[in-house]
């Protein structure tokens, strides 16, 4: 979704980034796991589709997709790249084009060493209100 494009979220524990392709290969890294695959629904994908899934859901009207960067990481020392500060996404799902208020949120904490420390509820926390503010903003 262009809507978040340029926007960045500032937790606590988390940082969300807008799903750009310079998170791709790690992404892509994560759903090699049968388990995370399993946990999400998702199918394996090659490189190449992975980068073209990024693109399509940029350009989706009913998705929202952030990057959950551990916040922790991510401020410990400038210039560090997003990247090595993934944990996970957070997308939220319009699921009724008639309703903008009505969707789905979801979560996915993704590397190891950064499950169980309460970043994927922060994550949601914050997507909750980011799509309240921006149903708001359109009003």
């Amino acid at each position: 979704m262009r809507l978040n494009q340029n926007i960045l979220l500032l937790g606590k524990k988390v940082v969300l980034v807008p799903y750009t392709s310079e998170h791709v290969p790690r992404y892509h890294e994560w759903m090699k796991s049968e388990e995370l695959r399993r946990l999400t629904a998702s199918e394996p994908l090659t490189l190449e589709q992975e980068y073209a899934m990024q693109r399509s859901w940029r350009e989706d009207a009913d998705k929202c997709t952030f990057i959950v960067l551990d916040a922790e990481k991510w401020q410990a020392q400038s210039g560090t790249s997003e990247e090595s500060c993934m944990a996970g996404d957070v997308n939220l799902f319009l699921t009724d084009v008639g309703d903008p208020s009505l969707g789905e949120i979801e979560v996915m904490i993704a590397e190891p060493s950064c499950r169980g420390q309460g970043l994927g509820t922060e994550a949601v926390l914050m997507m909750m209100l980011y799509g309240g503010d921006a149903q708001t903003d359109d009003e």
